[in-house]
């Protein structure tokens, strides 16, 4: 009698290919499996915590923090860090309030008001700026990204504050008057009963995940991040990446300050103070490599949310600020943990047989890296 072998075997084997490891997959799902238990845990403890209303609410704060997070992602894979977004994103909402309120020329007696278009568009252009400002500094004349990231975090917050003497721009809904009105409208309004927010959120995410899975750039990026040395080697162009990617940080530091600003109706010089440790707390929960060339969008998305959810959550159910600043750190201390885990470099035992040579001067370490960039550069 001829039997069947089951199929789940086989079907496992497909799933999991690797062999089925429980632990590995909670590391791997952490981000997702700790936004699934926050969503739980605050539903039982606020009845308004799960509903449409709140839950698109919550996902309008973290289209910010998101926005931000997928800017600092293409640093981090890059082996960097960029600690100027959070006053870039303050910078970028001051420029679009001064033009709002428009540009006034004394000698000549007149003020232009441009369109809300030309508006966002040159506030998006001031964070490019920062951006290549950064990149410049960091791959041509080799700056530390720490350093070079915190001395223009003070720059720009200081020339935010310049262009305002301190104070805040009001009112920045526009005039029919002078055919600046509606930049309000990203803030406000909805499509298809998403906010602008959370569309452009889905949008830059889109895009940055083609960018970095379809495109020549993304390949680049991941190599150059894994090991620099190998990828320069490999004729990939190490600087130009670098650059790019503190520009593509600066530019989306500028859509979050542009959203914020249209949200408040107002530009505050000071928007986006720590938001820096937000963005970089998201990536690492996300399950991002501080050592750079790991990371995926998905992840950081999740971690951006598990971020806004929780912080919502301890809001909504009346927990104290204090508390709040601890629960948040704990965070994104396990996040730190379980990445440490997750990449703890495998220890190789040398054999008799094979004794380890050192390279050599004309010859780089074969990481592995090498040869998978020398194929993308061919």
């Amino acid at each position: 009698m001829s039997t069947t072998q089951p199929a789940a075997p086989g079907l496992l084997n497909r799933m999991f290919p690797n062999g089925f490891d429980p632990l590995a997959i909670l590391l791997q799902g952490r981000a997702f499996f700790a936004l699934i238990v926050i969503v739980i845990v605050f539903s039982l403890l606020s009845p308004n915590y799960f509903n449409v209303s709140n839950l698109l609410q919550m996902s309008q704060h973290v289209a910010v923090y998101a926005i931000l997070a997928i800017g600092m992602l293409l640093v981090i894979l890059n082996g960097g860090i960029d600690l100027s977004v959070g006053a870039t994103l303050g910078l970028s909402g001051v420029v679009a309030g001064w033009l709002m309120q428009g540009v006034k020329i004394p000698e000549l007696g007149v003020a232009f008001y441009p369109s809300v278009w030309v508006v966002v568009i040159l506030a998006l252009a001031t964070g490019a700026f920062v951006g290549l400002i950064n990149g410049i500094l960091i791959s041509k004349f080799r700056v530390a990204p720490f350093v070079a990231t915190l001395g223009m975090l003070y720059v720009v917050r200081g020339v935010a504050l310049l262009i305002t003497n301190g104070l805040t721009y009001p009112n920045l809904s526009g005039d029919p008057e002078f055919g600046n009105e509606g930049f309000d409208w990203l803030g406000f309004n909805n499509l298809f009963g998403v906010p602008i927010g959370v569309i452009i959120m889905i949008v830059i995410a889109i895009g940055a995940s083609l960018l970095l899975n379809k495109a020549p750039f993304g390949r680049w990026l991941y190599a150059s991040g894994g090991n620099e040395r190998a990828a320069e080697l490999s004729g990939i162009p190490v600087k130009r990446v670098k650059v790019r990617v503190y520009v593509l940080s600066g530019i989306c530091a500028s859509i979050a300050g542009v959203i914020i600003a249209s949200e408040l109706t107002s530009a505050n010089p000071t928007s986006g103070q720590n938001f820096e440790l937000t963005a970089i707390a998201a990536v690492v929960i996300g399950g991002a490599s501080l050592a750079g060339g790991r990371g995926t969008v998905r992840g950081t998305l999740l971690g951006a949310f598990v971020i806004g959810f929780l912080s919502d959550g301890l809001v909504i159910v009346g927990v104290s600020e204090y508390w709040q600043m601890i629960f948040n750190g704990a965070v994104i201390v396990l996040a730190v943990l379980l990445n440490a885990i997750t990449y703890k470099p495998k220890q190789r035992l040398a054999t008799p047989s094979a004794p380890a040579t050192p390279p050599t001067s004309d010859r780089a370490p074969d990481t592995g890296v090498g040869a998978a960039a020398g194929k993308i550069a061919g």
